[in-house]
């Protein structure tokens, strides 16, 4: 029975002998450069640069749905770059619109 699972996901049309495999795949360096980066402060983050992530994953993850057939490495790779995008822009925009330590400085 493994060796059929095996089997199907190796000859799938979105499997390892694709680039339908292999782009997805990689691309999930770029969440994790992302998750890596939330220990980065906040004043370090570029907004075009994570708008440009969450755009992406909320795009591609809803190309993967509607193509055939469904390429769930593409849709879940894609929902994490969303996510961590989403996560830094709201890092960022909490540190330069509501963070306290500015009406500290600006008090001075």
């Amino acid at each position: 029975m493994a060796a059929s699972k095996v089997q199907a996901f190796w000859n799938h049309p979105a499997g390892p002998k694709t680039i339908h495999f292999w782009a997805p795949t990689f691309k999930w360096g770029i969440s994790i450069a992302n998750i890596v980066d939330f220990s980065k402060p906040p004043e370090n983050i570029s907004y075009p640069q994570q708008i440009a992530v969450t755009c992406t994953g909320l795009i591609w993850s809803r190309y993967s749905m509607v193509i055939t057939p469904k390429n769930w490495n593409l849709f879940s790779v894609n929902v994490a770059m969303a996510g961590t995008g989403l996560t830094q822009l709201s890092r960022k925009i909490t540190h330069d619109y509501f963070s306290d330590t500015d009406a500290a400085v600006q008090k001075e």
